[in-house]
C-alpha cells in the first residue's frame, strides 16, 4: 500500500501522489491537506477522477412484496468479471472506466445531475445509528440476468495516508485511523478554519 509521491506532469492548485495498491493499480490523487500529529505528517487525498460504484439490484428478503429488489454493492472479486460491460456503458456517456487502485474511477467530464438521478443508500451496519450516502446514478446495464447500476458519490471520497521519515506515504489502516480519528479530525478542523 505504498504511494508513489512522483509528481505528474499536469500543473495544479494541489500537488498530485499516486497511491498504489498490492495489485500494482494506480490511484492518482490531488493532497488536499497536510495535518502534523506528534511529529507525524499525515495526508488528505482526494482521487483525481470521479469514484465509480458498481451496485446490483437483488430481491428484499425483508420485504414482503416479491418484486421488491434492493441495491447492494458489488464485491470486489466480481468486479473483473463486470469490468468490460461496465465501461462500455460509461464510453457512451465520454467517461473512461479505469481498474484503479481501492476504487474505481472514471475519467472525463461528470455529466449534469438531475434529481431523478440521485438517491441515498443506507450503508451502515448498525441499526442504531443509520448513515446513509448520497449517490448520482450514471447508467445501468444487465449481466448474466442481474441488473446493474453505476454510480459517483456525490461526497468526496478521502483517503487519510501518512508520510513517513523516509519519505514514502502509506494509507493508514482503518483501525490505525479508528485509534487517531480525533486528533486527525481536530486538526483538520483547526487547518479548514
Amino acid at each position: 500500500m505504498a504511494i508513489d509521491s512522483n509528481m505528474l506532469d499536469e500543473p495544479t492548485e494541489y500537488p498530485v501522489v499516486s497511491l498504489s495498491d498490492e495489485d500494482g493499480r494506480q490511484l492518482a490523487c490531488y493532497v488536499e491537506k497536510n495535518i502534523d500529529v506528534e511529529g507525524a505528517e499525515f495526508l488528505l487525498l482526494l482521487p483525481v477522477n470521479l469514484p465509480i460504484e458498481i451496485f446490483v439490484w437483488e430481491p428484499d428478503e425483508d420485504d414482503d412484496d416479491e418484486a421488491a429488489e434492493i441495491l447492494v454493492d458489488v464485491e470486489d472479486e466480481a468486479i473483473d468479471e463486470l469490468f468490460p460491460s461496465a465501461r462500455a456503458v460509461l464510453a457512451e456517456l465520454d467517461l473512461i472506466l479505469e481498474r484503479s487502485a481501492y476504487t474505481l474511477t472514471a475519467a472525463g467530464d461528470l455529466p449534469e445531475a438531475d434529481e431523478d438521478d440521485c438517491f441515498s443508500l443506507d450503508i451502515s451496519e448498525d441499526e442504531t445509528h443509520p448513515v446513509t450516502e448520497e449517490f448520482q446514478m450514471l447508467a445501468t446495464f444487465f449481466h448474466k440476468d442481474a441488473q446493474y447500476t453505476l454510480c459517483t458519490p456525490l461526497e468526496p471520497l478521502l483517503f487519510f495516508a501518512q508520510r513517513d521519515s523516509d519519505g514514502s506515504i502509506e494509507l493508514v489502516d482503518p483501525e490505525d485511523f479508528q485509534k487517531m480519528r480525533s486528533q486527525l479530525e481536530d486538526k483538520l478542523f483547526d487547518v479548514l478554519d
